[in-house]
């Protein structure tokens, strides 16, 4: 697993899919709010007149030197669910991410978010 300490290191750095294309630039990590464990990253993506945030999943990621390698194609993470680059994700909006990727979106016993920026 990929220390919440490290990856916040690698900010600004380029996200690439397995295939090695790039995605975009790392933005924020957010991490799940029941382990304190990195889960999703927003990546910076779109022309840089337009440009905007979406969500990947860190599971299974690898970094590199200059990069963090995710296990989602380009394609699916550009298609996902996007945010303005000044916007916060409206909780109500958090379980389609976990859908887009055909993940379970577990909130809290009470309601509570499971991401939470770091």
């Amino acid at each position: 697993m990929i220390q919440i300490a490290d990856i916040r290191e690698w900010r600004t750095h380029d996200v690439v899919d397995p295939g090695g294309h790039r995605i975009g630039m790392l933005e924020a990590i957010y991490v799940d709010t029941s382990t304190d464990e990195p889960a999703m990253a927003t990546v910076q993506v779109g022309l840089p007149t337009r440009r905007h945030l979406v969500f990947v999943p860190l599971a299974g990621a690898i970094v590199g030197p200059g990069y963090v390698k995710v296990d989602y194609d380009r394609s699916l993470v550009k298609k996902g669910p996007a945010m303005g680059t000044d916007d916060v994700l409206p909780a109500e909006d958090e379980a389609a991410v976990f859908a887009h990727y055909g993940l379970p979106y577990e909130p809290g016993a009470k309601g509570e978010r499971q991401l939470a920026r770091r």
